[in-house]
């Protein structure tokens, strides 16, 4: 379990120093600032990978492409066809570039959030109210329904897993955020424990797994920490959005990393009985006093707390000799009852035909 910087663009000094400074070991770079307008150059890549290097950090992922690199794959458009190729291509050179993970979402219109609310001290932070959202326009031309986004997502983890494997490269989705049924008449396919357990038996792979936001994990209605035994006991949690929100939906807002409703020392517990090996960053934070747009002040509180907890549990578990990764394979009482639902055993027979 370590601590990382992420969701900056740019592969500036600046943010790297600052990473280093505070103490991350590992950086992601969203939705990089790369050249390109359909793909992305091999040489870029490791352009990118070298410059974290030199300040001392690991580029160990990177997190989204543009949504126009993909929205036909997601949509079943005209150009889905040239688009896998050229994602294709991409992937591969995220790997070759020596980045071994890539996270990515499956939402076409991207994040939503409704006007924000202010929390502790006066701090600014998103927030989401789902009566006024289904009041939105469209996004796109028409409704879309949630049977033909399932065969889209399932047409493309069938083409790029198996070469994922291949190139060593591991791939992971992020959650619909917020996780609602629909938004602007697109659905929320990733929006549930059931969903994600379907996802990752469409391809049953190491390279078809998980980018784990916790804050939108916990805006769901399941039990978030069932939800880390099960993922994280099989391995599939590539690395962590480590943040907090006062509540599941239907209405939320986001919280400081130390006062939602998420036990988040319980939770860093999981991580360390699941075995988890990898990453933890903030990802969002509430804009605070004076702060700077990208919020320097918020993360680095934020990246000191994901440090102490990680030392914490480490510390008090070791004294107690309990070593890492004793859960595996984990599932809950009621699954154990009943088996697997009829969607995953229907997706786990498509994936071996």
């Amino acid at each position: 379990m370590r601590p990382g910087f992420g969701q900056f663009r740019d592969a500036t000094p600046e943010y790297f120093r600052f990473a280093a400074q505070f103490g991350a070991t590992d950086v992601l770079l969203n939705n990089a600032n790369l050249p390109g307008g359909e793909r992305w150059e091999l040489q870029d890549l490791v352009k990118l990978r070298i410059s974290a290097e030199q300040h001392g950090l690991k580029l160990t992922a990177l997190e989204n492409v543009p949504t126009r690199f993909y929205d036909n794959i997601m949509l079943g458009g005209p150009k889905r066809d040239q688009q896998i190729e050229n994602m294709i291509y991409t992937v591969r050179n995220i790997a070759r570039a020596g980045i071994p993970i890539f996270g990515y979402n499956w939402m076409p219109s991207n994040v939503w959030r409704t006007p924000p609310a202010l929390i502790r001290g006066g701090a600014v932070a998103t927030a989401f109210d789902y009566s006024l959202a289904k009041k939105y326009p469209l996004t796109h031309d028409r409704v879309y329904s949630e049977e033909e986004m399932w065969k889209y997502l399932e047409y493309w983890i069938k083409i790029i897993t198996p070469i994922a494997e291949k190139e060593g490269i591991r791939l992971g989705i992020h959650p619909c955020d917020p996780p609602v049924p629909v938004l602007g008449g697109i659905p929320q396919l990733l929006r549930s424990f059931e969903a994600y357990r379907r996802l990752i038996e469409i391809y049953p792979s190491d390279s078809n797994a998980i980018e784990f936001c916790q804050g939108t994990f916990s805006e769901m209605t399941d039990d978030i920490y069932d939800q880390i035994r099960y993922f994280g006991s099989r391995h599939k949690i590539l690395y962590v959005h480590f943040r907090n929100v006062s509540g599941p939906v239907p209405k939320f807002r986001e919280e400081f990393i130390n006062t939602g409703y998420v036990d988040m020392f319980k939770a860093m517990n999981i991580y360390y009985e699941v075995g988890f090996d990898s990453f933890f960053i903030d990802d969002h934070v509430p804009h605070t006093h004076q702060d700077t747009a990208w919020g320097h002040r918020g993360r680095a509180f934020a990246n000191g707390y994901i440090q102490a907890m990680i030392e914490a549990v480490k510390k008090q578990k070791q004294a107690a000799g309990e070593k890492p990764g004793t859960i595996k394979n984990w599932t809950p009482p009621y699954l154990q009852k009943n088996g697997r639902s009829a969607a995953a055993k229907s997706v786990s027979r498509s994936a071996r035909r």
